[in-house]
């Protein structure tokens, strides 16, 4: 009959407990090794990346906008006076000169108004005639007058001097000889007088004249105006070149100071471009630009710069320097860069999706030969339309991916395959 040991149970459950304690520690101490491995880095095919090589060199600092060919002159035709709309002549496309007539309006109390005023210069140039037949009647008779005068006054003196020799001689009373003397002395003094109201009578008759040429002047002038509206009733181009828009229909009414055509000279365009006003400010007067068509590059210069912004860009004019190529026309949408500096020895490289001037972003740097990237931060500098200076993170020769990385924000490294 066998003897139960003592203790035994209890040995067996201390060394259970010893075994799991045992077994626990080596799990994880392995989990702990595990994680301290270093990380499998993620696969990406190179051909969807975007790689480039850092360079040093000469750097062109550019802007680009988007914008399109505009007339340097654009000549608006409004109506001068009001009227109707009788008659179209042309349509927009057509190529005009100076008197080309573009349409015609019709106003019939302008027509009438500048045929009464016609009226009036004719009859006041009849009523200046008659007067003047008049003035010049009564000049006559003045003139008349004063040589009867003068006429007498001529006889009284040969009387005055006859009777004054008759009276030396004893042979004339002395009484008579000084009542000749007396009438001559008379006569003498009319015709001074009627000397000087001819005088003022040329003066009169001058001054009637003139009062008269004035009102005439008036009337004609007022014909004039009339006149020239009634012409303008016929509208013209005013500039050769060719006609943008008319932005009337027959039989439409329209008041003084109304738009009736837009007239342009297509030969003498220049680019309107809109640039961001992050980027406008460095843009100077007179920089060298560069304006693409898409049927061929046009070189110009800044000429105005608009001093304000509207909905984040700002307006920039560019004079074109080169003759325009074929199929230019006015509002053919361009694309214009506009160089602002030239640096002449930078550390730079192209310009990533995500990157702008006087940041730090942080960029996947890859071993051409490895295929393998890490990401590193990068300090940036200035910037361009396609390239960026390097202040600091990169060196000359690496080799980096400007391509849109921020799916791949958990990892730190790339495996390119």
């Amino acid at each position: 009959m066998d003897k139960p040991r003592e203790g035994a149970g209890r040995k067996r459950l201390i060394k259970r407990a010893v075994i799991g304690t045992f077994l626990v520690s080596i799990v994880g101490a392995g989990m702990w090794g595990v994680n301290r491995l270093p990380q499998a880095a993620q696969s990406v095919d190179f051909a969807t990346v975007w790689p480039d090589t850092v360079k040093r060199g000469p750097m062109i600092r550019q802007v680009r906008g988007l914008g399109t060919l505009v007339p340097e002159e654009v000549l608006l035709i409004p109506a001068n006076t009001d009227g109707r709309v009788e008659k179209i002549i042309l349509r927009p496309g057509a190529t005009v000169k100076p008197d080309t007539i573009l349409l015609v309006l019709n106003n019939q109390e302008l027509e009438n108004a500048a045929f009464a005023a016609e009226w009036q210069v004719k009859e006041e140039e009849a009523r200046m005639k008659d007067l003047k037949v008049r003035l010049e009647s009564q000049h006559l008779d003045l003139t008349a007058s004063t040589a009867k005068t003068g006429s007498e006054l001529n006889q009284a003196r040969l009387t005055a001097d006859r009777d004054a020799a008759l009276t030396k001689l004893g042979l004339k009373a002395d009484l008579e000889y000084r009542l000749t003397k007396a009438k001559a002395e008379e006569l003498e003094g009319r015709t001074e007088i009627e000397k000087k109201r001819l005088l003022i009578n040329l003066d009169s008759i001058k001054a009637q004249l003139n009062a008269e040429e004035v009102k005439i002047e008036n009337l004609r002038a007022a014909y004039e105006l009339k006149r020239k509206q009634v012409d303008q009733l016929k509208v013209r181009a005013g500039v050769a070149g060719v006609l943008q828009q008319l932005p009337v229909e027959v039989g439409q009414r329209v008041a003084p100071g109304a738009l009736l055509a837009k007239v342009a000279q297509p030969w003498k365009l220049k680019a309107e471009l809109k640039i961001a006003e992050t980027q406008a400010k460095d843009i100077q007067v007179g920089q060298i630009a560069s304006i693409d068509t898409r049927n061929g590059l046009i070189a110009g210069t800044v000429s105005r710069i608009d001093p304000a912004s509207a909905n984040g860009t700002v307006t920039i004019d560019v004079k074109l320097t080169e003759a325009l190529p074929q199929g230019a026309r006015p509002d053919l949408s361009v694309d214009g860069t506009i160089d602002i500096e030239r640096i002449a020895d930078a550390l730079f490289m192209g310009r990533p999706v995500f990157g702008q001037t006087n940041t730090t972003v942080k960029m996947f740097k890859f071993d051409p030969t490895t295929k393998e990237a890490i990401r590193v931060p990068v300090k940036l500098g200035r910037s361009s339309v396609t390239s960026i200076e390097i202040l600091e993170g990169l060196k000359l020769g690496d080799h980096v991916i400007l391509s849109d990385m921020s799916q791949y924000d958990s990892q730190d490294r790339l495996k390119l395959k």
